[in-house]
């Protein structure tokens, strides 16, 4: 999947990296770049023994520095559409995915590129990072998976950051909840590794119906999803992840009594 806009980087633990690769332009995302994402994002999804995905901008000095400013300059009302409805999609491959996305923010997150973080499950990003929806500032609205901030921030500060188009640091992302954890720069992949560890040490089947699960959450009803949880609890007990992880808690914690000296 490798090609001259993204790298894929599989790892030992059942993870993935899919790395943006056009670090000399900020990452930006251009009509190229975005299907060839959603093509990686496609062929991961369906393999089976994925666990975890992270998502990176290549260099240190953006995560994505928004959408192609180039490419929509040169846009027209149809093909304005088009355009968005192709980053639509991506940030969608990504909120939709079956395993838990992290979004590794290594620098720069604007516009678009904030709305493809806001997609991913979790955001860990580097203490240098910086956020903006500056859309408004090139005579665009802020649209799609803009509507997901109002749910991680508020509808406040969203409306604040939406209509104002102002930057915000990492620590005031971390305090607004925009992202989950922020390093130091060289303590970034160490941050994302331990963000995915208590993941990645859960059973892969159990961890795949808890995120299909969240993101139902996400847009039914309370009661539907109350009832819409009952069928995936039997299931889980299907794949004997439940057997197993119940066995090995009964038998860590014999053992703890044993050390303990307890009859």
């Amino acid at each position: 999947m490798t090609n001259e806009h993204l790298t894929v980087v599989a790892h030992a633990d059942g993870g993935a990296t899919l790395t943006i690769a056009r670090p000399e332009k900020g990452n930006v995302l251009s009509t190229p770049v975005m299907r060839a994402l959603i093509g990686a994002l496609d062929q991961l999804a369906q393999r089976a023994d994925l666990r975890a995905l992270i998502l990176s901008g290549g260099g240190e000095r953006s995560f994505v520095a928004g959408a192609d400013l180039n490419e929509m300059s040169q846009l027209d009302p149809e093909a304005a559409e088009r355009f968005i409805s192709t980053l639509r999609d991506l940030c969608e491959a990504v909120r939709t995915f079956p395993v838990p996305v992290v979004a590794r923010i290594n620098g720069w997150c604007l516009g678009g590129g904030l709305e493809l973080a806001m997609a991913c499950d979790l955001r860990i990003a580097a203490a240098h990072a910086k956020f903006a929806m500056p859309e408004v500032k090139v005579g665009i609205p802020s649209v799609i998976h803009a509507a997901l901030m109002p749910r991680l921030i508020g509808a406040g500060r969203s409306r604040w950051m939406i209509l104002t188009g102002d930057t915000i640091d990492a620590a005031t992302a971390l305090s607004w909840g925009l992202v989950d954890r922020v390093a130091e720069k060289e303590a970034l992949d160490a941050a994302v590794a331990e963000a995915l560890a208590p993941i990645l040490s859960c059973g892969p089947q159990v961890v795949r119906s808890q995120k299909a699960l969240l993101r139902q959450w996400d847009e039914l009803p309370l009661s539907a999803a109350i009832a819409a949880s009952v069928k995936p609890f039997g299931e889980a007990f299907a794949t004997g992840e439940p057997q197993k992880a119940m066995t090995a808690f009964f038998a860590e914690k014999a053992q703890r009594a044993k050390d303990a000296g307890m009859p």
